[in-house]
């Protein structure tokens, strides 16, 4: 007998369990049916053929073995873009939603501003901070080949056309002028931890989550050489481990970096620290 929208749903449903398994079922669903939202609540009774059910059957298996469902999907939002998201790059979090607000914060409006993005993995952070400041001009890194070509397609299908991509590590890919602002979204989870075992970290790219033995390692090179890329007075900003709020802002102060401060995310945890190259 074949199956309703509704039907499967429901199976689906009890199979994730989970925070928030009518979410997540709606979400397969609409993937594995190529069908909205609102057309799922419209057709309930509608009967399912037999290989969309599998391939919902399949997507729900997958969840339940832990797979991140942006990976099975395929899509994150993230600052009201909807980006396409692959294994080949880290799944943008809302918490780092707060590192392009301190950017914006430094970038005023309509300003021709020279901003670079260390590390952009799907693009997350160059494509809002260029989409919110469409005169200024963003240049994109990573050192994945994969990762740039996941956050190109995302600029090129999103239409933002005021960043442009480089290959290579940190500051060392940045073409040879400063910047009024750097960010970067860098590992910063000890290599070591636990936490890379469980959940979806465990399908994440290790490369975009561990760096070193205290997890500081990526920052400490982004900290050391952004001096040589940014303006006078620019400002280098970037996401850190709730706990690691003391000790980068002793980095900053150590290379001479000015304004030094550490913001929190909404749950009350240090996010983002920024300092200000020296005038």
């Amino acid at each position: 007998m074949t199956a309703t929208v509704a039907a499967l749903l429901a199976r689906a449903v009890v199979a994730l369990a989970g925070d928030e398994p009518r979410r997540e079922a709606e979400l397969l669903a609409q993937h594995a049916f190529a069908r909205s939202r609102a057309w799922l609540f419209a057709h309930g009774d509608a009967p399912v053929e037999a290989d969309a059910a599998e391939r919902l059957r399949v997507l729900v298996g997958r969840r339940v073995a832990g797979e991140p469902l942006a990976y099975i999907v395929g899509r994150r939002e993230f600052f009201s873009l909807d980006l396409e998201i692959t294994s080949d790059v880290l799944i943008p979090r809302p918490e780092t939603e707060l590192l392009v607000e301190q950017a914006l914060m430094r970038i005023p409006t309509g300003a021709d501003a020279a901003v670079a993005d260390l590390g952009t993995g799907s693009g997350a952070i160059a494509l809002a901070i260029a989409s919110m400041r469409p005169a200024s001009r963003v240049v994109a890194t990573d050192a994945s080949p994969a990762a740039l070509a996941v956050a190109r397609a995302n600029a090129q299908r999103l239409g933002i056309g005021n960043v442009e991509f480089a290959l290579g590590d940190w500051c060392a890919a940045l073409p040879p002028r400063r910047f009024d602002v750097v960010v970067s979204n860098p590992p910063y989870i000890a290599a070591g931890d636990r936490h890379l075992r469980e959940g979806d970290l465990r399908f994440e790219p290790v490369a975009a989550l561990a760096s070193g033995s205290d997890g500081l390692d990526a920052i400490r090179a982004i900290v050391a050489a952004a001096p040589t890329c940014l303006a006078r007075g620019g400002w280098l900003l970037f996401e850190h481990g709730y706990d690691q709020g003391a000790a980068v802002q002793r980095l900053l102060e150590k290379r001479g970096f000015t304004d030094i401060s550490t913001s929190v995310d909404i749950e009350n945890r240090e996010r983002v620290s920024a300092g200000r190259a020296a005038a």
